[in-house]
């Protein structure tokens, strides 16, 4: 039997490229386990976002099918892959009694020569999921004698649900990308300003709102792990000159392990708000290290940011005085907050339930010492909007209720938000649906009472 060991599973929770590790006790980690935690994220459902952007892969579950579909198309991950998009598609092996007892093997082996047959993607991504991992299917040995057989690589995907939550399965998500598929192809040619994207999911088209500045710099996307990804750029990814983490430490591991093998620096950045969209190019033309180059993007930045101005002083001027309640997950607990007090808005709280230690670091530093960090959003976001006299929640759909209950304007900024937000045109985008959210008399309106009751 292979599965992910205890050794692994400490190395990735203990994670030394983590400016916290140091600060930790022996044994504790950034995402341990927690009874009950797969019923709101687990790791399994952390490596498929991280790994489903990849529309030119069959990800298939091995499991039962109900692992399918709690989890599939969980997030609007934008793609402008020509050919078939497989993530249109669910796939399961769909196992069942008779496998849990006779174990599920020969019906993985199955699985991936119909997929081979019918759909020939460039690769298959099998993902364990609680079941088999605890029955001991060897999907490691079924995913090698699977690519042996058809050419294509067939990896397999240790992130059942019970070893941890989302970010220890995007860990994982890395180390099987990592083993598996970086490096095992030589890209057809190479410029001195080749870097990899790693962490942006391209939801609602993220990337495309920065991707333009980086063709006018002349740098190129080698590969992207994984939004808008290809699986046959991800084989090339070690030719890149730099490592760009976007808003995504789980993957800090990935990034510190090709350092280790292929001497690729990285850096750390986001591209929500015009502050940490300006920080961004400066960090990555200096990581490429070019005195041209990073001249070049001194002008661009320039540009840039004064025609941003130009467009948001009229936001600014009808925001004055506004303040913000920010209830989302991970890195956007600061990364939207920056977003919002670009455009003159007061971040008063924000949600570190979901978040690192790096993201709590960031929020407590945007936000100053009087901003609150509510790790338990859903009891405390009420309270905080009563008592700092908010005007607007951004947050997830369930929390619209909170807002129609307090009377104040709503915008869903989680995953199922339909309008991008990074980069310096996202800026604009946040403003306009702000604008709307406060124009918007419905949440006034909604628990306000009828006509013939007032009196």
């Amino acid at each position: 039997m292979a599965m992910v060991n205890r050794a692994k599973i400490k190395e990735l929770l203990n994670e030394s490229a983590c400016s916290h590790s140091k600060d930790k006790k022996p044994g504790e980690g950034c995402d341990k386990p927690k009874p009950g935690l797969a019923a709101g994220g687990c790791a399994f459902d952390g490596a498929q976002i991280s790994l489903f952007p990849y529309a030119d892969a069959v990800h298939l579950v091995h499991g039962p099918q109900t692992c399918l579909g709690a989890s599939w198309e969980t997030r609007e991950s934008l793609s402008s892959y020509n050919g078939r998009n497989h993530t249109f598609m669910g796939f399961t092996t769909g196992i069942t009694t008779n496998d849990v007892i006779f174990g599920g093997d020969k019906r993985l082996e199955d699985s991936i020569d119909y997929v081979v047959e019918h759909y020939k993607p460039e690769a298959i991504f099998v993902y364990s999921t609680c079941v088999t991992a605890l029955v001991g299917d060897d999907i490691d040995m079924t995913c090698k004698l699977g690519s042996e057989k058809h050419g294509v690589p067939v990896v397999p995907v240790h992130a059942p649900g019970f070893v941890g939550g989302k970010n220890l399965g995007s860990r994982l998500a890395g180390e099987a990308v990592l083993e598996h598929l970086i490096g095992t192809k030589e890209p057809e040619y190479t410029t001195k300003y080749d870097i990899n994207l790693i962490g942006d999911y391209n939801v609602t088209g993220d990337m495309w709102q920065y991707m333009p500045m980086f063709e006018k710099l002349g740098i190129r996307v080698l590969a992207s792990m994984s939004g808008d990804g290809r699986v046959g750029d991800i084989r090339t990814a070690h030719r890149a000159k730099l490592n760009v983490i976007v808003c995504a430490k789980s993957l800090v591991t990935l990034v510190r392990k090709m350092n280790e093998k292929w001497d690729i620096p990285w850096v750390s950045v986001s591209f929500y708000g015009k502050r940490d969209t300006t920080f961004a190019i400066r960090e990555i033309v200096k990581g490429l290290g070019d005195p041209e180059l990073i001249e070049k993007a001194e002008r661009l930045i320039d540009e840039e940011e004064a025609k941003l101005d130009l467009a948001l002083e009229p936001y600014r001027r009808m925001f004055k005085g506004k303040k913000a309640v920010l209830n989302t997950g991970g890195n956007k607990a600061w990364s939207i907050a920056s977003g919002l007090q670009d455009l003159g808005i007061e971040v008063v709280a924000t949600s570190i339930k979901k978040s690192t230690a790096d993201d709590i670091e960031k929020a407590r530093e945007y936000l100053g010492e009087d901003g609150v960090l509510m790790d338990k959003p859903a009891a405390q976001q009420s309270k905080v909007i009563d008592e700092r006299g908010a005007h607007i929640l951004l947050a997830g759909g369930r929390s619209l209720y909170t807002a129609i209950k307090k009377k104040i304007s709503f915008i869903d900024v989680n995953q199922e938000k339909k309008t991008s937000y990074g980069g310096y045109n996202g800026l604009i985008n946040l403003a306009e649906d702000l604008k709307s959210a406060f124009a918007n008399p419905v949440f006034a309106n909604v628990s306000a009472k009828a006509p013939w009751e007032v009196g």
